[in-house]
């Protein structure tokens, strides 16, 4: 609660000192320079100042506790839900939107309609001798002037809230690990901000001048006040253009930079380094640029430098695999490159292209934890030793779940698991058929097979490719894919061709 209760300090805080310069600084000031009544009626204007503030006051301070209600809640209890948190830092940002409703409404109509009202009692009543239209002036003066407080207010309360939302984000942070935030969404349009803001700087002096000027030369000479006021409108419409437009050209030029700089964050989301923004600015947007160009540069460093690690690690573990067997030794690093090469054949893009490559460069990882007198023996397996070696699909899936985080590994567990399908639903280990085969799987059985077999063994010699390519010929549709297998044997047959001809045009 001490956050809270340092909040309302800073609060009312303001407000006291927003009242005290729009009522008595502005309004009292500009009462007493415009106006030439007796003593005693200055006397009774005052007196109406007077109530009329108690009325604002009550108005205003039922509207603020109501307001405050939920936040006061909030920060009185120890223990909040994960939603709960969310919704009150949503809500606290909300506040300072809330405190220009309360300003403009129960507060300049608490003061302004009992003011009204007692200031033409008393010309009624002859206690005031003004003119009933200066009644309407004054209203048009107390509505500039509350617009103007609602502006201060809102700005000032803008910082009050902060140490709140601070404070908000600290429990979250403790109870749930979490961090509430408003995840991007725009709850105040700064465009919207700075045009009402900046036209309001400029019209209010202009305005109020007029009115006052109005009133004053009432008592001077008032043919001329008549003349003055076609004068004075013109000058304010003027003014008034004059304000948006410095406004438009304002927020355009604070907007622009903005907007850029938004667009490349999203681009960047997406994980596109390649652009930097260009540094069209000579103000503080120019280090502003210039420092989110020096991100990206070490963004794009850092990722590139992952991406070798994580490159670095799979060929280790694949290394690390083939090493158990002087006979396979770089057959994950083959069927890494049959795979893309099919998956490239098949218009896979280059993010699924990767995918694939790592999959199969761990598609026998679980080997590893396969007996070496089952993995390395010379001779043919017994029933029970290939039922044994049947189980390294299950087991290189357990291993990469052990990997941290979990999600890590998610993209590569369906080509590890299932690269010993059959496409007519007789493989290992779960005996899926067709297309309900993952599609990495379904790649990495052309690739595996093919090296396979035209890899040296202990206990045979490998096949020639041609060979080779013809029992995978044989296979499309029941033990491979017909569209993968298909692609790989064509595309091999078109390289041999190339590469024979090659030869023979240098002999």
């Amino acid at each position: 609660m001490e956050v809270y209760r340092a909040f309302i300090f800073r609060l009312l805080r303001n407000y006291l000192i927003g009242s005290l310069t729009a009522i008595f600084v502005v309004g009292t000031v500009i009462m007493v320079s415009t106006l030439q009544v007796p003593h005693i009626q200055y006397v009774r204007l005052v007196v109406i100042v007077l109530i009329s503030i108690l009325f604002m006051l009550v108005a205003e301070l039922i509207t603020l506790w109501f307001q405050l209600g939920p936040i006061r809640h909030f920060f009185a209890a120890e223990h909040h839900e994960k939603a709960e948190l969310e919704l009150m830092y949503e809500r606290i940002h909300r506040f300072p939107g809330q405190t220009i409703y309360r300003i403009i409404g129960p507060h300049m109509l608490g003061f302004s309609l009992p003011a009204a009202g007692f200031t033409l009692w008393m010309i009624c009543t002859g206690w005031l001798e003004i003119p009933y239209e200066f009644v309407g002036i004054a209203a048009a003066c107390a509505f500039l002037i509350g617009i103007m407080h609602a502006l201060i207010e809102y700005y000032l309360a803008v910082r009050a809230v902060r140490p709140l939302l601070l404070e908000v984000r600290r429990r979250g942070k403790i109870l749930y690990g979490v961090e509430p935030s408003l995840g991007g969404r725009v709850l105040v349009s700064m465009r919207r901000k700075f045009q009402i803001s900046t036209a309001l700087i400029g019209l209010f002096p202009l305005c109020l001048f007029f009115l006052a000027t109005y009133i004053r030369l009432q008592y001077i000479d008032q043919q001329f006040a008549k003349e003055y006021t076609f004068w004075g409108v013109l000058i304010v419409i003027l003014g008034a253009g004059f304000a948006l437009v410095g406004s438009w050209l304002l927020i355009r030029d604070v907007r622009d930079p903005v907007t850029e700089l938004t667009q490349e964050m999203i681009r960047i989301q997406g994980g596109d380094f390649g652009r930097r923004t260009p540094d069209l600015y000579a103000d503080e947007f120019s280090a502003l640029i210039s420092g989110f160009n020096v991100m990206i540069n070490r963004l794009e460093m850092r990722q590139e430098r992952n991406r070798q690690l994580l490159q670095s690690y799979f060929s280790l573990l694949a290394a690390a695999l083939d090493a158990r067997d002087k006979y396979t030794a770089g057959h994950s690093m083959r069927v890494a490159e049959y795979s893309i090469l099919i998956g490239r054949l098949s218009g896979m893009n280059e993010e699924q292209a990767d995918l694939l490559y790592k999959s199969a460069l761990l598609h026998d990882i679980g080997k590893i934890g396969i007996p070496d007198e089952v993995l390395l023996k010379d001779g043919k397996l017994s029933d029970e030793e290939f039922a044994i070696i049947r189980t390294h699909p299950v087991l290189g899936e357990s291993i990469l779940l052990q990997i941290e985080p979990v999600d890590a590994m998610a993209d590569f567990l369906p080509g590890v698991r299932s690269h010993h399908e059959r496409y007519d639903g007789k493989g290992y280990p779960d005996g899926m058929a067709g297309e309900d085969i993952p599609l990495f799987g379904r790649i990495i059985a052309v690739a595996d097979a093919f090296d396979a077999m035209t890899s040296d063994r202990p206990y045979r010699n490998g096949m020639s490719d041609e060979k080779a390519l013809m029992i995978l010929e044989e296979g499309k549709g029941t033990q491979w894919d017909p569209y993968f297998a298909g692609l790989f044997i064509d595309e091999w047959r078109r390289q041999k061709h190339l590469e024979t001809k090659s030869n023979e045009g240098i002999s």
